[in-house]
């Protein structure tokens, strides 16, 4: 079975049951700063899973792109990756656990579906903990189903939630694929870590709200989510034991494998790293090519794609000594999707083109920073102990730009491994340091008189002129307030024309003229975020935050923002707002100069 069969019959199974089938959404979270990528099926659901109508109904069905980074070490074994495809199915107050697991089995085993022995499946069930008790009810729906493998896990296997400190939460239950052909031993049962059993498709029940008290109290409006992983799928059903040997990765590997002349499969280093150059590429080529893409970067999401395409070239160094051309192997990817994702082909040269320009721009720093490690190898082979001091590894970071986690990767291949807490210590001094000698603080204002207030003002105002003009993709990377000016960062891939920054100084003067007054309001971020007020990815916020709204009311407004303040009490006293300076900050980050006159 290929990827686009199991999606179809996936999606067709679910909407003979009642479900409706929706569209899967962007890589990038909508307004969430607690995570840089949607990293579950269920993600952009979170806010009907926790009560809020859907159009589309209360069964509802779809297939979701992923980015998962949190185990971006494993990746180069059987079945971890950074980006992956999840098929969901969602119960918002309709059926429960029987039914949905009934559905589940259903799919799995039925000979119109995917037609699994029921003898290879296990599945897992909460174990139970404190006031919850142990999730019988499931175990005895898988029983009566005829599946004879249960394990009962605690709650770091087997649980979901709350997405906060309070809020709905509830146990799951997992499905398994056995893979082996004998257990690893007398306690080998479904997830079990050996590697026998392979991970499918997870069933969550959100059955309890876990109050300010930390006490669990059973929902009137019972949710199910579901998710199942497509790559991981079809390798068990194709009976592989490695998400790289099927037909998902076969166009990938083969474009590799021409890129240096070798061939996969016969030589552990190099597949290894065929491995990680696929799996990186196909992430980098997705975010890329999302129609709210963001560019290779020192920050939020653009640090993580900067460090997937660093990754896969320093990869295609092993391979061949010039390395490799990554841009042909993302070309495979996007011809290979387009059909399923045509953002892929619509924005194909973008993604070339970004590619290409990391590439050329890692090389050099590639190049000084092994060349520097090399020179201070044999020092650090004197040491005993095998650990390099997180000073040198800070140095070649500050100096050559050399990122900690390659530093980190040059180490383990010498035996040797870097002093991490030394590295964040000097790290933390670097920022600290940039901080007072740049007078800003967190919000970017360091100055909190008369002036500084209204520019600090101004830039909410500059925030959304900008999105309003440019698109929703610009998000604020950055700012520094002074008395005399502001300086406003913000994610945008081309230089402004003279026209869209005679749109932007418009909008923002005519929002001074109105004299608009600003409310500020105390509420839980996901309050926040459900107001429709902005965060910046990336920044940790404390669970009561400030919102600071524009406009004529908190829900009839120009601009509304998650901040820390301070700010006018009007619009009408900033005077005019006129942008001095455009220009480049960074790969894919632009910066505006502007005074208040």
């Amino acid at each position: 079975m290929t990827a686009d069969e199991l999606r179809t019959k996936y999606i067709n199974f679910f909407v003979s049951k009642g479900h409706a089938q929706i569209q899967g959404k962007s890589l990038l979270p909508e307004n969430d700063p607690t995570v840089l990528f949607t990293t579950a099926g269920m993600h952009p659901l979170v806010p009907y899973l926790l009560g809020q109508e859907h159009p589309a109904g209360s069964r509802l069905t779809d297939y979701q792109k992923c980015i998962r980074t949190g185990d971006i070490d494993c990746v180069g074994d059987s079945s971890h990756l950074t980006f992956f495809e999840m098929l969901g199915n969602w119960s918002l107050g309709d059926y429960f656990k029987e039914e949905a697991i009934q559905m589940s089995f259903e799919f799995l085993t039925s000979p119109q579906w995917l037609n699994i022995p029921v003898e290879k499946l296990g599945v897992t069930v909460f174990e139970g903990e404190g006031e919850v008790a142990r999730d019988e009810e499931s175990a005895g729906v898988w029983k009566k189903l005829g599946i004879s493998r249960i394990a009962y896990l605690p709650r770091e296997d087997n649980w979901w939630g709350p997405a906060g400190t309070t809020g709905p939460c509830g146990p799951d239950t997992e499905m398994f694929y056995y893979v082996g052909d004998e257990l690893c031993g007398p306690d080998c049962k479904p997830g079990c870590s050996c590697g026998k059993w392979m991970e499918i498709w997870n069933d969550v029940f959100m059955q309890y709200n876990k109050n300010a008290a930390g006490s669990y109290e059973p929902l009137s409006r019972k949710c199910v989510d579901t998710g199942m992983g497509i790559e991981r799928t079809i390798t068990v059903l194709n009976g592989k034991s490695s998400v790289y040997q099927t037909e998902i990765f076969t166009p990938v590997i083969n474009s590799i494998e021409s890129a240096f002349g070798g061939k996969y499969g016969q030589d552990s280093e190099k597949d290894f790293s065929i491995r990680i150059i696929a799996d990186h590429v196909r992430s980098a080529a997705f975010i890329l090519g999302d129609p709210k893409a963001v560019t290779p970067s020192n920050v939020g999401a653009g640090y993580v794609l900067r460090r997937l395409i660093r990754r896969a070239v320093r990869h295609g160094r092993k391979l061949a000594p010039e390395g490799i051309k990554l841009s042909p192997i993302a070309d495979v990817v996007v011809k290979q999707y387009s059909g399923t994702y045509p953002e892929l082909e619509q924005n194909r040269a973008f993604i070339i083109g970004e590619l290409e320009k990391e590439e050329a721009k890692f090389m050099e720093t590639l190049q000084k920073g092994e060349h520097e490690f090399e020179k201070l190898l044999p020092n650090l082979l004197k040491d005993p102990r095998k650990i390099m001091s997180g000073r040198l590894a800070f140095k070649l970071y500050d100096t050559y730009g050399f990122p900690i986690e390659l530093t980190e990767e040059l180490a383990a291949e010498q035996g040797m491994k870097v002093n991490k807490e030394e590295f964040d210590e000097a790290f933390q001094k670097h920022q600290e340091l940039s901080r007072s000698q740049g007078g800003s603080f967190k919000g970017g204002l360091g100055d909190q008189g008369e002036m500084a207030v209204k520019y600090h003002t101004a830039t909410h105002l500059l925030h959304k002129a900008l999105r309003t003009v440019l698109g929703e993709h610009v998000a604020q990377k950055g700012s520094n307030i002074t008395a005399e000016r502001l300086r406003f960062d913000f994610a945008h891939d081309a230089p402004m024309t003279a026209q869209q920054i005679k749109e932007v100084t418009d909008i923002v003067n005519a929002q001074i003229e109105k004299d608009l007054p600003v409310f500020m309001e105390t509420m839980s971020l996901d309050e926040a975020k459900a107001s429709g007020a902005i965060a910046l990815f990336g920044e940790k916020y404390e669970s009561v935050v400030k919102v600071f709204t524009i406009g004529n009311s908190t829900t009839d407004f120009f601009s509304k923002e998650v901040c820390g303040g301070p700010h006018v009490e009007k619009t009408g006293g900033l005077g005019k707002f006129t942008i001095q300076k455009e220009q480049s900050s960074s790969a894919g980050v632009r910066r505006i100069r502007a005074v208040l006159n």
